[in-house]
């Protein structure tokens, strides 16, 4: 077993790597979202996700406002060392429009289908 350092990442000229978001029970694709070394050791450390918003310029610990956490199950690293992939348990809907998931638009034919209403 290696120990695991944030610093071995491969972070893009801004500093943040991208990061999916994967639902633990239902396998469901969440979210894409970036974080910067120090969102990773706050989620690794806390067992909160915790990203870096690059609108904001500010660290985001999903779930803060809104009551829609992600409690970090598994922190995976791909081959490149440059994603990541959280397994999370998600409590209300991901995205900001208040769906489920972020991606809930299929492209088919030309054609943006909507395949889900935001949650009442």
């Amino acid at each position: 077993m290696t120990r695991f350092d944030p610093k071995t990442l491969t972070f893009n000229q801004q500093g943040l790597l991208p990061v999916i978001a994967q639902d633990h029970d239902s396998g469901e694709v969440l979210m894409l979202a970036w974080m910067n070394q120090e969102a990773v050791a706050q989620t690794l450390e806390t067992k909160k996700v915790t990203y870096w918003s690059r609108s904001r310029q500010a660290f985001w610990v999903k779930g803060e406002t809104s009551g829609h956490v992600q409690t970090l199950v598994d922190l995976r690293v791909d081959c490149d060392r440059d994603c990541l992939l959280a397994i999370v348990r998600q409590t209300g809907p991901a995205c900001h429009t208040n769906r489920r998931v972020c991606f809930y638009t299929s492209l088919k034919d030309g054609a943006e289908i909507e395949l889900m209403a935001p949650e009442a």
